[in-house]
């Protein structure tokens, strides 16, 4: 049976699938900072963490290899991803391009009310979320407005492709969500583009979407470097209790 997390760990109960929670559980350290870009992953200290053996925190590590969060080096182990900043801007540009390609497939549905009325939900959600200085909730959210409408093309491989490109940036993309709660970029373009779409102008939808990626891109770096360079200073860092 799964037991308990307990003490300076976390308080939950695993369940019976322990490498996908345990997945799920680093990928969190992993998004919200506290393990930081290039930090090792040792499996000595998640075990300690978590309560549990080192054969699921493998499993779990590689899980999160899969999704581009954490890399393997040939006898070095797991650590977190840690992107160059030539990386950075190619994963943003194809954003930006299969956001915008995404937008203009929508030309070809008959009815975008459904849609619209979904994304204006994510919006208000965004919104809120900024409110609340949420930059979880933010990120969230914002993914589900951009995958909403890749799923709503019926284009499949194309869902897939944001899915897998929106988990490899979540980092870089709470970053800026933690950055940007008080000037509301990013709920300024969702809103922008529900309203195009509201008026099915799919094209002002996509330059909207690529005008907001190569709008943050700067600050995005900026960060992801400035927390690169804080990693590399700490000499032995470590994995904060929760």
């Amino acid at each position: 049976m799964p037991r308990a997390v307990k003490g300076s760990r976390l308080d939950v109960k695993a369940p019976a699938t322990i490498p996908y929670f345990l997945q799920e559980q680093i990928r969190e350290l992993i998004v919200d900072g506290t393990i930081r870009p290039g930090q090792p992953l040792r499996e000595q200290e998640l075990e300690q963490r978590f309560g549990t053996s080192r054969s699921p925190i493998r499993e779990a590590l590689r899980l999160l290899e899969l999704g581009g969060l954490v890399t393997h080096i040939q006898r070095k182990g797991f650590r977190a991803t840690l992107y160059t900043e030539t990386q950075i801007r190619h994963l943003y540009q194809l954003r930006a391009e299969l956001e915008a390609y995404c937008l203009r497939q929508l030309a070809d549905m008959d009815d975008l009310a459904p849609l619209v009325a979904e994304l204006r939900g994510y919006d208000e959600a965004i919104a809120t979320s900024m409110a609340k200085q949420d930059a979880r909730a933010c990120i969230a959210a914002a993914r589900e407005f951009y995958l909403a409408c890749a799923r709503y093309t019926g284009n499949t491989p194309l869902t897939s492709m944001l899915s897998k490109l929106y988990e490899q940036v979540e980092p870089l993309r709470f970053l800026l969500a933690r950055r940007s709660m008080e000037n509301h970029t990013i709920q300024s373009y969702t809103h922008g583009i529900t309203l195009a779409l509201a008026n099915r102008d799919v094209d002002r939808a996509a330059q909207l979407t690529r005008t907001y990626v190569h709008e943050v891109l700067p600050s995005i770096i900026e960060a992801y470097l400035e927390a690169a360079e804080q990693a590399a200073q700490e000499a032995n860092p470590r994995y904060r209790s929760a």
